[in-house]
């Protein structure tokens, strides 16, 4: 009897052999149709348990997409930490906003200097004041997480999505990695620059981040969430050198991972993440997701024993394209080493019915282990 969707992406998630690869995702899958067809608006189901299961459901129930993932943005945590976002209410079904981070905990917008300073005193007495601040921050947990901010309507979210859809398909959450929550709620530019002059004071925030997002994670698989994706975004090459990452970074990514104990993990980074491709598959996670920037079958050279799920580009000729080009796209994804046909990032929402379910069609026509 052939596995089950759910039992399939589980399978790959740990390792094991699957007679076909799957198709899911860990990060936001939603499309404006299945939001429309729920008579929803899209700043709506972020803030509402019900809204967010039921709008993440839809990828699976009218396309065939094997996971539903909540939640959708990433002010999430940053959020229950005591940052500020910023809510869109517009009225148009179609305008896609995603909630933003408008004001962090240790902001350099928020600090002013004195009258009379020229703009270069100025901008040396701001730098200098957001270090201190940082230096001086000490971050509490809150007596009980599971009430802060919209923590409680994942929560909601999960259990509702594993009561309806959890027998059939894989539930998801994620959360963003220890450096780059840490840049959601202080300036990223001057943590990275006390990296080097005061190393001690960043890696005393990322021990404490990878307290709290254990914590949040811990939380989101108790609700009912089969399979946790960390996201350390702000850790891509671009932005790091292989050096820095494995000095900064890769350590707390370790020690998350080393605490998560009750389901599947996935690592995903963006962008070119072939010079790190081998430090990612020492930190500790079952999966590597790879964006589409990346050069899949280096990276299974490099790392030939590890879960690759990459890595088509979710946007782009994804929703401005033909059928025939999704097609293609997800052919190469299963002919270059991909374990799990999945996406490079969040799905753009507005992605075409008609290229949704081109996508699956090619799942059918190429992802069968012969």
């Amino acid at each position: 009897m052939p596995d089950t969707q759910k039992e399939t992406v589980l399978k790959v998630l740990r390792g094991e052999k699957a007679d076909r690869v799957p198709n899911f995702s860990g990060m936001g899958s939603i499309t404006l149709q299945g939001i429309q067809s729920l008579g929803y608006r899209f700043n709506e189901i972020h803030v509402d348990g019900a809204k967010m299961a039921a709008a993440a459901a839809t990828t699976y129930r009218l396309y065939g997409v094997e996971s539903a993932v909540v939640p959708f943005d990433m002010g999430v945590v940053a959020e229950s930490l005591g940052a500020t976002v910023k809510y869109y209410d517009k009225a148009d079904q179609s305008q896609i906003i995603y909630p933003t981070m408008i004001r962090k905990i240790v902001d350099r917008a928020a600090i002013a200097a004195p009258e009379g300073m020229s703009d270069a005193d100025a901008k040396t007495h701001i730098m200098k004041e957001t270090e201190r601040q940082i230096t001086e921050y000490q971050f509490q947990k809150p007596a009980d997480l599971a009430k802060m901010g919209r923590i409680p309507v994942v929560l909601d979210a999960l259990r509702r999505l594993k009561s309806e859809v959890g027998n059939e398909v894989a539930i998801g959450s994620w959360t963003l990695g220890p450096f780059t929550e840490l840049g959601q709620v202080m300036d990223l530019e001057i943590l990275l620059k006390m990296a080097a002059k005061k190393p001690d004071v960043v890696n005393r925030h990322l021990q404490f981040m990878v307290d709290y997002l254990t914590d949040v994670i811990n939380l989101y698989v108790e609700a009912g969430a089969d399979f946790i994706t960390v996201r350390e975004m702000g850790a891509t090459s671009s932005i790091l050198s292989p050096r820095m990452f494995k000095n900064l970074v890769l350590p707390n990514l370790q020690a998350l991972f080393g605490r998560i104990k009750s389901a599947p993990t996935v690592l995903h980074i963006c962008g070119d993440t072939n010079p790190i491709v081998e430090l990612m598959a020492q930190s500790g996670a079952n999966a590597l997701s790879v964006d589409q920037t990346n050069r899949l079958p280096e990276s299974r050279t490099k790392v030939p024993n590890v879960v690759l799920l990459g890595n088509y580009k979710p946007f782009g000729e994804f929703c401005e394209g033909t059928p025939e080009q999704v097609e293609a796209m997800i052919k190469q994804s299963i002919e270059e080493g991909a374990d799990g046909v999945w996406p490079g990032c969040d799905i753009w929402p507005v992605v075409p019915e008609d290229n949704m379910k081109a996508m699956m069609a090619a799942m059918k026509k190429y992802g069968v282990k012969v």
